[in-house]
C-alpha cells in the first residue's frame, strides 16, 4: 500500500479552519497568476494560431491549475472547485478583460478537476490523477470557449482546439500542480495537511 492510499494519510470530508484559510490563500495567489497570464498569453497564442488554427488552446494551462492544486493540497470535497472559483473571482477583480464571464470559466474548470478527485473518492493524488484532473478542467471549458468565443468553427478547429486544451490541462495544470504541491510539501509549509505528511513518509 502506497503512502497516497494509506489510511493514516487520508483526510475526512469535514473542512477545518486551516483548510479554508489555505484554500483561500491559494485562490488569491492563483488569481494573481491568472491576472498576469491574461495579458501574457497573447504572445504565445499569436505564434501558435498561424501554425494550426486551434493550437492556441495550448496556452490555457495557466488558467486551469488552481483547482488541481487546491485539490492536491486541501484534499477535501469541494476544494478544487472552491480554489478555482476564488482564483477566477480575483482575476476578474484585478481587471480580467472577460469580466463576469471569468467566473463561468472558473466554475467549469473547477468542476472538471473536482469530478476527477471525486471519482477517486479523494484518496488518490498522484501525478496520474493530477493529470486527469487538469485534462478534465480543460475539457469542461471547451464547450464554453467554442460557444462564447469561436462560434461556427470548423470541425478541424474544434478537434485541434479541444485536444490542445486537454493536453495543456494535463501537462501544465495537472503535472505542473503536482510538482508545485510536492515542492510546497518539501518546505514544510503543508505540515498540517495530508500532502505534507505524505511527503515526509516518502523520505
Amino acid at each position: 500500500m502506497t503512502a497516497t492510499t494509506s489510511p493514516s494519510l487520508r483526510t475526512s470530508a469535514r473542512w477545518r479552519v486551516v483548510d479554508i484559510v489555505v484554500a483561500s490563500v491559494l485562490g488569491v495567489a492563483s488569481g494573481l497568476i491568472f491576472w498576469a497570464w491574461n495579458a501574457g498569453y497573447q504572445g504565445p497564442s499569436a505564434l501558435l494560431e498561424p501554425v494550426l488554427p486551434g493550437l492556441q488552446g495550448l496556452t490555457a494551462g495557466p488558467w486551469l491549475f488552481a483547482g488541481v492544486l487546491g485539490g492536491l493540497v486541501i484534499r477535501r470535497p469541494g476544494a478544487a472547485l472552491y480554489v478555482e472559483l476564488v482564483a477566477a473571482f480575483f482575476s476578474m477583480l484585478f481587471g480580467a478583460q472577460w469580466g463576469v464571464d471569468t467566473l463561468l470559466s472558473g466554475l467549469l474548470q473547477g468542476l472538471g478537476a473536482e469530478i476527477v478527485f471525486a471519482l477517486f473518492l479523494y484518496r488518490r493524488f498522484g501525478p496520474g490523477v493530477a493529470a486527469l484532473a487538469g485534462a478534465a478542467a480543460g475539457l469542461l471549458e471547451v464547450p464554453h470557449e467554442l460557444i462564447a468565443w469561436y462560434p461556427g468553427s470548423s470541425a478541424l478547429f474544434v478537434t485541434v482546439f479541444t485536444a490542445s486544451l486537454v493536453v495543456s490541462g494535463a501537462v501544465i495544470a495537472g503535472i505542473g500542480s503536482w510538482i508545485i504541491a510536492r515542492a510546497l510539501a518539501a518546505t514544510g509549509a503543508l505540515s498540517r495537511f495530508a500532502a505534507g505528511r505524505e511527503r515526509r513518509a516518502d523520505v
